[in-house]
């Protein structure tokens, strides 16, 4: 039944939680905050919240660090707080998914007290630890500047503990069944407070199983199994969303060859060459990287996105390649981080034209999987390169021209607020946009209902049509009949592209779905279409009684 793959054709929004909405005035958005936007979020037409880290944390990793797995941080509410909320949610047809973080705690988590103090205690196994400090210590580290080493010495355990990421985020052990057992509990606890599913932080060091000499001894892909199994006994269609940075030959392992791990990938691979093919507007390294992603198990689904909360991560293209993305979107050094990304917003890195931002829109919305937007993205907000890394496009959402945006009446919010140059609030902001018929805001809105209308993208087959001019990406899904065709020009010159659609009589007619200008081949079978600098166009492909998508196979 479909309604148990309602993520095929889901529009998901990513938001920080303490900066999206102040309620009370301390400066820190809160569940009130977000339950006061929740009317703002349905009308702009999103499907799913994602919710980063809203657990008891020191807040020295933006929440990554958790201190407590059962609760809420106080800042934010209280249980009953979060339990309003996803009810309101879900009375407007909204799903919640949250922020999964397993593969380490806080070094501030009663777990992590006890395990330090006791060696006796039950808690010691529940981390990885060393008598003597491994002699792969320094490699692995994620990021490069900020973090020396992978293990460090606890002077009340007298032994060197393992972390992935920083010092003070000390991994689990997921190879003890107690572990193992806490995991499952805590993914049970919030399905019953109402969330729809999980994003799983940092997968594959959550799989990855470390000795304690140091060495790495593979990877738990049972544990997905048993995660899967576990989250569709307790509620049957919630999902897993996972983060994890593959090459696209391992990700039949992440789904499982049965389909039966993780429901949800972010497609790293699709997202680094799509910067690429921008960069360089030749749209191949992005053709090359859809079809090397298209094979992918029944029920699994890629989730596309152009930003996020991190840096736009390019580790995994040549360094050539890099360069050419850096050269492009970060000529500045200030504006890269780690060494390997960006640590800027979409609306600078495309200098604010309008035309290139709306074809990378068009871009995510019609790739195949499911879009994430991340808040924000609906009205261009910039960064603020003066913050530290990835802080630069953590600010607070810019609800109007009011001082610090709205977002809050503190002077000192949690971060600052964009307030002066062509992204500050003055000029990017909800308000003014809401009353614009053409601002960016209102142009969201009207893509992301038609992407809703276009169920083909995420549920259909992928072919990449052949087209002499690297600058198009020409795409036609196909499912139960039914077919679309999208353009991109990703060059700033107009362009021609001909193209054959397809070889069956209803591809011989393409309706827009964005405008008038529908298009009818000629003796040969081939569409001319002209195409404006950074142009895109959505087609269906039949009659105009075809303009909107009708299911006639039936469930």
């Amino acid at each position: 039944m479909t309604h148990e793959l309602w993520y095929k054709n889901a529009v998901i929004y990513c938001l920080n939680l303490e900066t999206f909405l102040d309620s009370d005035g301390d400066g820190i958005g809160d569940f009130r905050g977000l339950l006061r936007r929740l009317d703002y979020l349905q009308g702009l037409g999103i499907t799913t919240i994602w919710l980063m880290p809203f657990q008891p944390s020191p807040r020295r990793d933006h929440g990554y660090d958790i201190a407590d797995y059962y609760g809420v941080d106080p800042r934010f509410g209280s249980l009953g707080d979060f339990v309003e909320f996803t009810q309101a949610a879900r009375q407007r047809g909204i799903r919640v998914l949250m922020d999964l973080v397993l593969n380490h705690t806080s070094n501030q988590h009663p777990w992590f007290h006890e395990a330090r103090k006791d060696p006796a205690s039950r808690f010691r196994n529940w981390y990885v630890w060393s008598d003597t400090k491994p002699a792969d210590a320094d490699e692995g580290v994620v990021f490069k500047g900020l973090q020396e080493s992978t293990w460090t010495y606890d002077k009340a355990a007298g032994a060197w503990y393992f972390h992935r990421f920083f010092d003070f985020q000390p991994d689990l052990n997921v190879t003890n069944p107690e572990v193992e057992a806490e995991l499952l509990k805590i993914i049970g606890f919030w399905l019953q407070l109402g969330v729809s599913g999980f994003r799983v932080d940092a997968v594959p060091f959550l799989i990855g199983v470390r000795a304690a000499e140091g060495v790495e001894a593979g990877r738990r892909y049972d544990l997905l199994r048993l995660m899967r199994r576990f989250l569709q006994w307790r509620q049957g269609d919630a999902v897993f969303l996972a983060e994890a940075n593959i090459p696209p030959k391992e990700s039949v392992e992440y789904f499982g060859p049965q389909g039966d791990r993780l429901h949800m990938v972010f497609n790293f691979h699709v997202n680094q060459n799509l910067f690429l093919s921008l960069a360089t507007q030749d749209a191949r390294p992005l053709a090359r990287a859809i079809k090397a992603t298209s094979n992918i198990p029944d029920g699994a689904q890629w989730a596309q996105f152009l930003r996020n909360h991190d840096e736009l991560d390019l580790s995994s293209l040549a360094e050539e390649d890099r360069e050419k993305v850096f050269a492009a979107f970060a000529p500045d050094p200030e504006m890269r981080a780690f060494g390997r990304g960006i640590r800027r917003r979409l609306a600078p890195m495309l200098d604010g034209d309008r035309r290139r931002i709306e074809v990378a829109y068009s871009l995510l919305f019609t790739l195949p999987g499911t879009p994430v937007l991340r808040y924000g993205d609906e009205i261009g907000m910039g960064d603020d390169l003066s913050l530290p890394e990835r802080e630069s496009g953590r600010t607070p959402l810019q609800w109007s021209g009011g001082p610090q945006g709205d977002f809050t009446r503190n002077e000192r919010p949690v971060a600052p607020v964009i307030e002066d140059g062509p992204y500050g609030t003055g000029h990017i902001n909800v308000a003014a946009q809401r009353r614009v018929p053409n601002s960016l805001l209102n142009w969201m809105e009207r893509m992301i209902r038609t992407r809703k209308e276009v169920p083909e993208i995420g549920w259909g087959s992928v072919t990449v049509l052949s087209v002499r001019d690297p600058a198009f990406l020409v795409l036609r899904y196909d499912w139960r009949g039914n077919s679309v065709v999208v353009l991109h020009n990703l060059t700033h010159a107009p362009r021609e592209v001909r193209f054959h659609a397809g070889e069956e009589d209803r591809h011989r007619c393409l309706v827009n779905l964005l405008s008038g200008e529908h298009s009818t081949a000629d003796e040969s079978g081939r569409h001319c279409i002209l195409l404006q600098g950074y142009g895109y166009r959505w087609f269906r492909c039949g009659g105009l009684d075809d303009l909107l998508y009708r299911n006639e196979v039936g469930e």
